[in-house]
């Protein structure tokens, strides 16, 4: 049995990829490694957004583990354009995974590059792993893999999140949210 343990990033002072965790974010970062310090994670990997990379910081100090990073785990990219309506359309990415507006990307694309970073993760053997990413690109996974997921589940996340996927084999077989912050 392989455990990613899938962490959406703490409170962020923007959303650019330079973006850093607010002061009330590194405290969450700090509570967050406690939290998962009651795991036995042995792989930490982040989006190379610094937000993410931050919100795992004091767990890999605590832990004595690297933070790696991939770029596949960066978030998704809605539209290379100021949406005035950028909520509705992204909800509308939801009900059509193929969508895409100018210069982004479908939640199809996105949801596959993210999951095929998870598969190589599992690759590697490792009974546990601490991925750090983003809302959109977290929920498109729990998507990928329970298609009653939406839009609404979206709105749901907080800063951070902790989902726990349970994989046999390379096959999931259990998926929870286990974050109460």
């Amino acid at each position: 049995m392989q455990t990613i343990y899938l962490i959406r990033h703490c409170k962020a002072t923007g959303q650019a990829a330079e973006a850093e965790l607010t002061e009330e974010g590194w405290l969450q970062a700090q509570k967050l490694a406690s939290f998962l310090h009651n795991y036995s994670i042995e792989y930490a990997i982040s989006s190379p957004y610094v937000r993410a990379q931050q919100t795992l910081i004091p767990y890999a100090e605590l832990a004595g583990l690297t933070i790696h990073t991939d770029a596949r785990l960066s978030e998704r990219i809605l539209s290379g354009e100021q949406l005035e309506n950028w909520m509705s359309c992204l909800e509308l990415t939801f009900e059509d995974a193929l969508l895409s507006y100018p210069g982004g990307e479908s939640s199809c694309a996105a949801a596959d590059r993210a999951i095929a970073s998870l598969t190589e993760l599992l690759a590697l053997g490792h009974s546990a792993y601490a991925v750090a990413t983003h809302g959109n690109l977290l929920s498109l996974i729990l998507k990928r893999y329970d298609d009653s997921i939406g839009f609404a589940d979206w709105k749901g996340l907080t800063n951070p999140d902790v989902y726990r996927l349970s994989f046999s084999e390379g096959s999931l077989q259990a998926m929870s949210r286990i974050w109460n912050g």
